[in-house]
């Protein structure tokens, strides 16, 4: 291992975190003898007989081998980051190593075999370890930046409480040494192995990280992030905000799958991972798909907060949307779930900020509403869930500034999100109320960019067009809107959204020709 490359010799293979790296024979074999010879300096002579087996072969050939192995490891004749040149004595690897010998070799199995490693059973929830970062820069000063980052990690995600994570004392135990994640997993009794590396190169700094199933060994998620280390704690900040940015999506998608591969004797967890994706469709059918199995959830454990404040946010889709035969029962069941979700754990952020946009959005109760979606935010920052929630209970209580600003604030901590283009779309309806209708624009395009059939994006594109008198522009839209929506009338729909302060966005609607 060095950098964020995994060099197999077993397999003859490269790998660059995730991919697979194209690399011909003979460049591998160079590369190997290099690392292998690390210790000293490697002379032309020694190439040619390990290489191409002692035959005759010109400097030029030697020099173009030599920069294609640089190039398949990110390095150049010019940085000689990894492979030097020492002119009329040969050539060195002169990157950090980390060697892993044979550990899925059949000699460990059998070893393992003899010597059961008793495992620990995986918790009810998702579950992580986040080992120490690997320093590569062969600089010691360099290992309280990379413990630094570790530990800023752990503590973020450890506010997230849909989190099991392993303290820093038990997963530190494992610096300096060369593991097997599968071993890791079972030991520490978690489904999920963060692990990464720190280079430092000049004034910048290099963070290569991994998320793996430790289960399989598969890899999740793999990325790198730069910087300058002008302000070590700011950039410690940024690492983890993107690290956490990064893979807490691409956690939930994977334990999403695992709940769709287990067989029909499911937990209450289970059921609500399966109420994610008929919810992530917003449409009516995903919308009932999704409280019908979060019910069967709070079947099997009444007081499970999570599951509650999800079928909150389905039954209040159903509202907005007039998918209800029954308005009247959606309100009851949205106010009897949210007695029910702050009597279980009212220090719960993203549960708290749930029941905060209900109580904005169906009792009215702004200062309350308020209150939680504030004390939701403080409670975790790294949320982009509780911040999204925030922006959406500023935008129906016409705090439209503060409503940017988080919305922005989610974006930026979760923009792989599945439901990124619900959060462009409220803040395209925040940039109507602040009379932004350019950036209502760009934001309801790039809501449509990812979701065609989520009609508050078509109402905002409409009206925003009609304010700028972007008129030939604005009826294409509102044509577009109906044919999604053939009986949609401003009245009906005006209604349907209660609180909200839509007097903009409606009068854009009625500019464009939509029928009142």
């Amino acid at each position: 291992m060095f950098e964020d490359f995994s060099f197999d010799t077993d397999r003859r293979e490269l790998c660059r975190g995730a991919e697979v790296v194209s690399v011909t024979p003979q460049v591998f074999d160079l590369l190997d003898y290099l690392i292998r010879h690390r210790e000293r300096v490697v002379s032309k002579d020694d190439l040619i007989n390990a290489v191409w087996n002692g035959r005759s072969v010109s400097d030029a050939a030697i020099t173009t081998r030599l920069n294609a192995t640089r190039g398949v490891i990110g390095d150049s004749g010019q940085e000689q980051r990894l492979i030097k040149t020492l002119p009329r004595k040969g050539f060195r690897f002169i990157g950090a190593v980390q060697e892993l010998d044979g550990l899925e070799s059949p000699a460990t199995a059998d070893a393992a075999a003899e010597t059961p490693q008793a495992a620990l059973p995986l918790p009810d929830r998702p579950s992580i370890a986040v080992l120490p970062f690997q320093n590569m820069s062969g600089d010691l000063d360099r290992d309280y930046f990379a413990d630094g980052v570790v530990d800023d990690i752990i503590t973020a995600l450890s506010r997230f409480k849909f989190l099991f994570v392993i303290a820093r004392n038990s997963s530190f135990t494992y610096k300096c040494r060369a593991v097997d994640i599968k071993q890791v997993g079972r030991e520490l009794g978690v489904r999920y192995i963060l692990e990464g590396s720190v280079r430092k190169v000049a004034e910048r700094v290099r963070i290569a990280g991994q998320l793996i199933d430790a289960s399989t060994g598969a890899h999740v998620w793999a990325d790198r992030f730069e910087g300058d280390l002008g302000d070590v704690f700011a950039l410690q900040d940024e690492i983890t905000t993107n690290v956490i940015a990064a893979i807490r999506p691409k956690l939930l998608e994977a334990e999403i799958e695992h709940a769709v591969r287990r067989p029909n004797d499911l937990s209450a967890y289970d059921l609500y991972l399966r109420a994610m994706p008929p919810y992530y469709s917003m449409t009516a059918e995903g919308a009932a798909e999704a409280i019908r199995l979060l019910e069967r959830a709070l079947k099997i454990d009444p007081r499970y907060s999570v599951a509650a404040s999800l079928a909150i946010t389905c039954h209040i889709l159903k509202l907005i949307h007039g998918w209800s035969a029954d308005p009247q029962a959606e309100v009851g069941k949205v106010m009897r779930l949210s007695q029910l979700v702050l009597s279980i754990d009212e220090n719960d952020p993203e549960t708290l900020s749930a029941v905060g946009f209900a109580k904005a959005y169906v009792s009215g109760d702004f200062a309350a509403a308020i209150e939680m979606v504030d004390r939701a935010v403080a409670l975790n920052p790294s949320s982009s869930i509780a911040w999204s929630y925030r922006g959406i209970t500023s935008l129906v209580v016409g705090r439209n500034e503060d409503a940017v600003q988080s919305l922005e604030r989610a974006i930026r901590l979760s923009p792989l999100d599945p439901m990124l283009y619900t959060l462009q779309a409220f803040m395209a309806v925040a940039f109507i109320n602040l009379r932004r209708f350019d950036d209502a624009v760009a934001a309801a395009e790039k809501a449509l960019h990812h979701k065609e059939n989520f009609m508050l994006i078509h109402r905002c594109l409409v009206a925003a067009l009609a304010h700028l008198g972007r008129d030939p522009e604005a009826k294409q839209a509102a044509a577009r809107l109906l044919e999604h929506e053939p009986d949609f009338r401003i009245s009906v729909w005006a209604g349907r959204v209660r609180r909200w302060p839509v007097e903009l966005l409606a009068d854009g609607l009625r500019k464009a020709g939509l029928p009142a």
